[in-house]
């Protein structure tokens, strides 16, 4: 383990010039964050804004491959010994770069401590990401775009703000799925039409089987993985349908289940985007 006084050495806001004034992400929180991203062998996580290199530092231990990036010359240098001391200088780099500046796009895990202004600046660029990216930000939203997942704790070794309150939030990166789409379900309403209207991973969706529009009860995009719970007559008899699916490009593929209260029965699921 890196020696404690390691991480007590001068994780990050940000001025409008770009720089990042220095403030740790206590280590409860560093934990938390990583949790809520699942990372996991196989990942590639970039820290804007590092500081010491923690969070990177703790997700090599998780098998990870990490890359911090900071401003300030003399923290990446502190960033790579702590690796160094961690016995993680293998999977843990750190490089002196504006976070602007910062190529993503290798990216499966991105965690930010920055400025609520800052990641309004990023989020265009975190939106363009391939979908099922995990972005994980200590203290900031990132404007209008809604968490898929909030944790708060209280964490009194936190050097700023009142009551040692730490929110957490997690945002998966949503795969494009708006517009119509058709699906052939030979054994179970024919052919099935959807329009979905998609703001970031908010879906408003409609659903017609046999000429007749059902009632699209719940929706949840995460990621590529799209769920839809949809209830209505087909063949004269009430229905539960969940469809579950991944999207990629202009198709999705996974499975229908449908239910009368007594019995269920399940299907392939495959819809094709109309162009």
């Amino acid at each position: 383990l890196c020696a404690l006084p390691a991480w007590g050495e001068p994780q990050s806001w940000a001025w409008d010039d770009g720089t990042v004034p220095y403030v740790n992400t206590p280590m409860e929180v560093v934990e938390r964050m990583l949790r809520m991203a699942e990372v996991r062998a196989g990942d590639s996580v970039i820290d804007l804004g590092s500081g010491d290199g923690r969070i990177v530092i703790e997700a090599a231990k998780r098998g990870a491959r990490g890359l911090g990036v900071d401003l300030d010359a003399a923290l990446v240098k502190l960033a790579t010994r702590n690796a160094e001391r961690a016995g993680v200088a293998d999977r843990a780099r750190f490089e002196v770069k504006d976070i602007f500046a910062t190529d993503l796009s290798r990216a499966s895990v991105v965690t930010i401590y920055l400025l609520p202004d800052f990641n309004v600046k990023l989020k265009d660029r975190l939106l363009a990401l391939k979908p099922g990216t995990r972005i994980v930000s200590h203290d900031g939203s990132i404007g209008d775009w809604p968490a898929d997942e909030t944790h708060e704790l209280r964490t009194p070794e936190k050097p700023v703000g009142l009551g040692g309150l730490s929110k957490i939030e997690l945002w998966i990166v949503p795969a494009d799925v708006h517009g119509a789409w058709t699906s052939e379900q030979p054994r179970h309403g024919g052919t099935w039409r959807f329009r979905i209207g998609q703001r970031y991973q908010m879906l408003d969706v409609q659903a017609v089987a046999e000429g007749r529009e059902l009632v699209v009860r719940n929706t949840r995009l995460r990621g590529e993985e799209v769920k839809l719970v949809i209830t209505g007559l087909v063949g004269s008899r009430p229905w539960h349908h969940y469809f579950v699916g991944t999207a990629r490009g202009d198709a999705i593929d996974g499975t229908l289940t449908v239910s009368d209260g007594s019995a269920q029965t399940v299907y392939p699921w495959h819809a094709t985007r109309d162009r």
